[in-house]
């Protein structure tokens, strides 16, 4: 046991994120100015978990540069302690025989249910663990108010911008060739929509502009009116950013039709098993093909690759201060929140301000589509809008009378809160 009154450990949850170690020199200089010990444990809440105090002591002297590194010192699990009784025990009796009085969590939505159980199952068994949650997330989704970025996003955003261009300049100068870039982002569509706007990409697609439930029909309208756009200005390249969130609100029929679906227990598609880029390459080539457009599509994913880079200037000071305020909050006796910067000022949130009241869980910060961002973003993209129904190159294009052109493609414009499905011709 750890001979000092007052004890910070450190537990990071989740995938990594650019500015947790940041995070973590935050806390160790701030705690340390004021006599406070600082624990970093490691692999999440898996080791202690088990018991083991598996954990390494944080000095300024020791962290002095880790805040410009990508990564995370303490390494990282995913491991959910909340799910047996006995694993949430064994966590508290190890936190306090660590000597453990104030706990810091680093982490998505998971890792800040976890860290409000600690507190509480150790105020149920007479113990007090106080703790305070740094939210962190690429997916920039966790409920934050409108304009608070989750730290890692912006320097996500950045690299992934680096990427596209890249992307972009290789299609250009390849000619003829398109890439569809699928973005990490399950929830919603931050990341994807931050880097197509940066880069400047032909299209970006992202679920929250969409209906509860499309055909894989719909989406492949989306690309090929892009692709066809493009086309017309002598553009046949581009890059389309496309958020993997669209994936399920795809009709789970029109994969089932492809035959390689893969379902969990209850029936339920495994969409992680879904080459999703591959799919939407062969239904998008098959429809340009129809339309005497040869290119070539190479679909490729982004994500991994962003969450252990190095953070930007940005969220180096930005998460330093997250960890900072932690500090600040706990030292104030505040205990069941996480932390954030509003207006520069710090503002605990509450976990139960951060909670569905109808699902019990935490809640999704999606893209706010009447936002002036998404706007501006949607204004620069080249893709089918809804006065190109009334134009007869474009029909022609399409290789349709321009009736039944609008006719055809009228239902992306649709805007009820319902599956729409495209209209085909008359045959005449």
């Amino acid at each position: 046991m750890i001979g000092i009154r007052n004890v910070i450990a450190i537990v990071c949850g989740g995938g990594p994120a650019p500015g947790i170690n940041s995070v973590i020199s935050g806390v160790t200089n701030e705690a340390s100015r004021y006599g406070w010990d600082v624990i970093g444990i490691y692999d999440g809440f898996s080791r202690l978990a088990r018991g083991e105090k598996n954990y390494v002591r944080l000095e300024p002297k020791n962290i002095s540069h880790i805040h410009m590194t990508g990564g995370c010192i303490l390494k990282m699990s995913r491991y959910n302690p909340t799910k047996k009784e006995s694993d949430m025990r064994t966590v508290v009796e190890t936190l306090t025989e660590l000597g453990v009085t104030h706990l810091v969590t680093i982490g998505g939505d998971d890792t800040a249910y976890s860290s409000a159980a600690v507190a509480e199952y150790a105020r149920k068994t007479g113990r007090t663990i106080n703790v305070v949650h740094v939210p962190k997330t690429i997916d920039n989704d966790l409920p934050l108010p409108e304009g608070v970025p989750t730290f890692g996003f912006e320097t996500a955003r950045a690299f992934a911008t680096t990427e596209i261009e890249n992307l972009m300049e290789d299609a250009r100068t390849s000619n003829n060739r398109w890439y569809f870039t699928i973005a990490m982002g399950r929830t919603a569509g931050h990341l994807a929509l931050g880097m197509g706007r940066s880069a400047g990409a032909a299209l970006t697609i992202i679920p929250e502009e969409l209906p509860e439930q499309v055909p894989l029909q719909h989406i492949v309208d989306i690309i090929t009116g892009s692709i066809v756009k493009r086309y017309l200005t002598g553009k046949n390249y581009g890059v389309a950013v496309i958020a993997e969130g669209i994936i399920e609100k795809i009709t789970p029929a029109d994969f089932e039709k492809l035959g390689t679906v893969v379902k969990d227990e209850h029936g339920h598609i495994r969409y992680s098993e879904l080459d999703f880029g591959e799919i939407l390459k062969q239904a998008v080539l098959k429809e340009v093909k129809k339309l005497d457009i040869k290119l070539s599509i190479i679909d490729k994913e982004i994500g991994y690759e962003l969450r252990c880079t190095a953070p930007i200037a940005y969220d180096i000071d930005y998460a330093r201060s997250l960890g900072y305020e932690a500090v600040q909050f706990l030292m104030n006796g505040g205990s069941g929140a996480l932390i954030t910067i509003q207006d520069s000022q710090a503002v605990p949130m509450t976990f139960d301000e951060i909670k569905d009241p109808a699902t019990g869980k935490t809640k999704v910060r999606k893209v706010n589509i009447d936002s002036v961002t998404y706007k501006i973003a949607r204004a620069s993209m080249m893709r089918l809008e809804k006065e190109d129904l009334d134009d007869p190159g474009l029909a022609n294009a399409y290789h349709l009378s321009p009736e039944d052109f609008k006719k055809r493609y009228a239902y992306l414009f649709d805007t009820e809160k319902k599956a729409a499905k495209p209209a085909e011709p008359e045959k005449k």
